[in-house]
């Protein structure tokens, strides 16, 4: 169980990034019960919050293995319980491609039916969004020290854009409207990774062996750590270590891998983090371009922060802005990385709590 701090968002217009709901309003409602999931492919975050004259108030919260429950409907009765406080609205970002009221996760098996929630919880309205929807949303009641910067570029308006590498990789686009950014998922990370080295290419050769498509997302996640270093242990030609060996038995692989790099333990773990962060520079500069960021681009997701120490932020620069006729484009792009690990599931939160508005 974890406690999350309380958060007052009395009026959208003065947050750092101003987010536009589908509700057309800009100010919470003074009484409510929200339930707010960040459904990811390992880990599902859950929360419940009551809102106290205007302001959101965290009352309960867990977080589990995804696969704990072989359905969302069970794991939020195994969650909430107490029939006496029924809850007004829910929003839950998952992992995955929202089909109207429904969603399936790409890298867990459930399938979530809003209707069927709304109807087996007894909720009044369930929305479902994106993971990386949510992620953006949960931006705006976030303040400067939960970014860590790695490019300052220009402060202007426009457009922005986050980039999430995780379980697998989630990114999504900011429209600016001159006054608020409205924000809509993609299924970017699941685009075609293009070799531009060639040891990229000898990277793409190994992964074809192993996989039909080729997406980002087969190098720029935790997934994707573990595929960078499988190469390069096999194209190396370097033995294993048993240390290393047993450590996989038992832990996470990617994590392992991403320890042994932080602690200079294996120079096959370090070069797969290096390949690691200029694979998610080029493809963060990638997603700038496609959604003209000059707004911003917001790296979220569990692993960047937890690998601050490796990221040569001279060089992740000189990644991001290597796009020829574009590098001018790209200099102006603030690259900041979203240390807060809470971010989605605060954006799921703020979301439930504008359509109670329209509910209640």
């Amino acid at each position: 169980m974890e406690n999350f701090k309380s958060i007052s968002l009395p009026d959208i217009s003065d947050a750092i990034l101003p987010m536009a709901y589908p509700s057309r309003k800009n100010k919470l409602p003074d009484s409510g019960m929200v339930l707010a999931a960040d459904v990811g492919g390992t880990k599902t975050n859950v929360a419940l919050f009551e809102i106290q004259k205007g302001k959101l108030v965290s009352i309960k919260n867990e977080r589990y293995p995804t696969t704990d429950h072989d359905s969302f409907v069970k794991a939020i009765l195994h969650f909430h319980e107490d029939k006496s406080s029924p809850i007004d609205c829910a929003c839950l970002g998952v992992a995955g491609t929202v089909d109207g009221d429904k969603v399936r996760g790409v890298n867990f098996a459930w399938e979530i039916d809003a209707k069927i929630l709304e109807s087996d919880l007894n909720i009044k309205r369930v929305f479902l969004i994106n993971d990386l929807e949510a992620n953006a949303y949960g931006l705006t009641a976030l303040e400067e020290n939960d970014f860590e910067v790695l490019t300052q570029g220009e402060k202007s308006e426009g457009n922005a854009a986050v980039i999430s590498p995780g379980t697998g990789l989630g990114e999504a686009g900011m429209y600016w409207d001159g006054s608020h950014y409205h924000p809509y998922a993609t299924e970017g990370g699941h685009c075609n990774f293009a070799p531009s080295t060639p040891l990229d290419v000898e990277l793409w050769k190994f992964l074809k062996t192993k996989f039909d498509h080729i997406s980002c997302e087969r190098v720029i996640s935790g997934q994707g750590i573990h595929n960078i270093y499988q190469f390069l242990r096999n194209y190396r030609n370097e033995k294993e270590p048993e240390w290393l060996t047993k450590q996989f038995q038992n832990e996470d692989p990617p994590i392992v891998i991403s320890s042994a790099a932080l602690e200079k333990k294996d120079p096959i773990c370090t070069e797969t983090l290096h390949l690691f962060i200029r694979y998610l520079s080029v493809e963060s500069a990638q997603l700038a371009l496609k959604t003209k960021a000059t707004g911003g681009l917001y790296i979220g997701g569990g692993i960047a922060p937890k690998i601050l120490g490796l990221i040569n932020k001279e060089e992740f620069y000189k990644n991001f802005i290597s796009f020829g006729r574009m590098e001018h484009l790209l200099k102006t792009v603030p690259v900041k990385i979203v240390l807060n690990d809470q971010t989605a599931l605060i954006g799921a939160a703020y979301y439930a709590a504008m359509g109670i508005i329209e509910t209640v």
